[in-house]
């Protein structure tokens, strides 16, 4: 017997020995496939940082990969002209736009899909079906009649009237997501709070909502972005005194060639907030991604 067991026992160590190489290896694989992946995603924005850093003379004549071997064309000439040009107005009305708007629609989409999740009121199911046909709404169709509105309430051509119609557009889908977040939500955790006394604003603010930030964060981030790369509705509703950055950069372009030197460090710009707000915000918008998925 035990000269057959050491066989097997030394098989098995073996065995046990290879699946950890296997493993680790298979691991280390993973991990550079995953770094290749995100080195050429990357890439791009990597590129428009060169050519936004670099002369239009040189971005004429050569591609932004000389840089390796001509690290002296790199000047910070493009971003001063930029700033000089009135772009920096442009980037606040941005930020102006984008902020209310996001929060806006947080603040009141919360508390919507709360009610629509946990309040038993008349009607409440039928209301929520009008969200959801909402959703398939585009925003082509209502343009024309906010400007006529917009134009009879005198804010046409104002930060008011942008953030308006991206918290109008923004709420359908924002309630959708919340709402289906917050029915997942135990109906203990919330009966245990009414038993001892606490109003639904107390529930919502003290239970529902910290346990909901995996979805805002995610909503927020989804809403953030929508209305920082907008283009439609500033051309429409902003004029020039209150346009934001894509406007700006729209108006730039020529008939016959781009002007880089203005084009690549504004784009730039427009890119790297939403970036950093991604990369800060990553795991609750994984987690709000995955929230449901698991029982």
């Amino acid at each position: 017997m035990t000269t057959l067991a050491e066989p097997l026992h030394a098989q098995s160590m073996r065995r046990g020995l290879i699946a950890r190489a296997v493993d680790r290896l298979g691991g280390g694989l993973v991990q550079v496939f995953m770094i290749l992946v995100a080195l050429f995603w990357l890439l791009p924005t990597l590129g428009l940082l060169v050519v936004s850093l670099r002369g239009e003379t040189e971005n004429n004549s050569s591609g932004w990969w000389t840089l390796f071997t001509k690290p002296a064309q790199l000047t910070v000439d493009n971003y001063s002209n930029l700033l000089a040009s009135g772009f920096g107005s442009s980037f606040w009305n941005t930020v102006l736009i984008t902020v209310p708007a996001t929060l806006l629609v947080i603040g009141i989409a919360a508390m919507a899909a709360y009610a629509f999740a946990w309040i038993e009121f008349p009607g409440r199911d039928l209301v929520f079906l009008v969200v959801i046909a909402l959703l398939v709404v585009p925003v082509q169709i209502a343009l024309i009649p906010i400007a006529k509105l917009y134009g009879a309430l005198g804010i046409f051509g104002s930060i008011l009237g942008v953030v308006l119609f991206h918290v109008a557009f923004g709420l359908p889908f924002a309630i959708f997501l919340l709402r289906n977040f917050f029915v997942g939500i135990p109906r203990e955790l919330l009966e245990a709070a009414r038993m001892d006394g606490a109003p639904e604003w107390r529930i919502f603010a003290t239970v529902v909502f910290p346990l909901a930030k995996p979805a805002i964060a995610s909503l927020g981030i989804f809403q953030f972005l929508w209305v920082w790369n907008d283009l439609l509705v500033a051309l429409v509703f902003a004029d020039t005194g209150n346009q934001p950055m894509t406007k700006a950069l729209q108006s730039q372009m020529r008939q016959f060639g781009t002007n880089v030197d203005i084009l690549a460090p504004g784009a730039f710009l427009s890119l790297i907030i939403p970036l950093v707000l991604f990369f800060a915000f990553q795991r609750y918008f994984v987690q709000g991604m995955l929230a449901g998925s698991v029982k």
